[in-house]
């Protein structure tokens, strides 16, 4: 009996070993993020909230001047580390479909020009950045997740909606805009 009790505190013994190395390997591992989707509007979309914001020179841009193009907002500020991360990839987006084709409107939340402007020196953005200074677009699109994009077709309805970080080189997540570009 007492070697029955032996074998059997033993092999408990490296089945608590067994989990417990098993839970130390898997904190030990980084989280691995998932990737972002798009969530399609129902039907063919609607018209998106109107947004009337400044550029960082201060010159007013309307959303609504960008009809008959597809627009790409992305709502972003300096501290997100997954907006920051998208950047050199929207970046990219930018330069192979370039306006009039492509229109990206990257709208910042809360931050002053100057803080902005200090970010962008060491970061190049190569599209319009819109300053959403007390977050009233943020509120009205519900942006609840930075960073959070809204893609909009050339006839000025909102069609799609991404939350979340996303790689804008992957073809999955260029696929809805480069449907939307034919």
């Amino acid at each position: 009996m007492r070697a029955l009790l032996q074998v059997s505190f033993r092999v408990s013994l490296h089945m608590l070993l067994l989990a417990a190395t098993t839970l130390l390997a898997l904190a030990a591992t980084p989280a691995v993020q998932a990737q972002a989707a798009w969530v399609a509007f129902s039907g063919q979309g609607q018209p998106p909230m109107p947004m009337l914001l400044n550029d960082l020179d201060g010159k007013p841009v309307d959303l609504a001047s960008f009809k008959g193009q597809v627009v790409l907002v992305n709502f972003w500020a300096t501290w997100c580390e997954g907006c920051r991360a998208e950047i050199p990839a929207l970046n990219r987006l930018q330069q192979r479909f370039k306006p009039p084709k492509l229109q990206i409107l990257g709208v910042n939340i809360g931050e002053g020009k100057a803080r902005i402007g200090q970010f962008t020196q060491r970061i190049p953005i190569q599209y319009t950045i819109l300053r959403d200074a007390d977050s009233v677009a943020m509120k009205a699109w519900r942006v609840r997740i930075m960073p959070s994009t809204f893609l909009i077709d050339k006839q000025g309805r909102l069609r799609y909606e991404l939350v979340g970080e996303a790689d804008w080189d992957d073809p999955t997540i260029q696929a809805p805009v480069l449907d939307l570009l034919k």
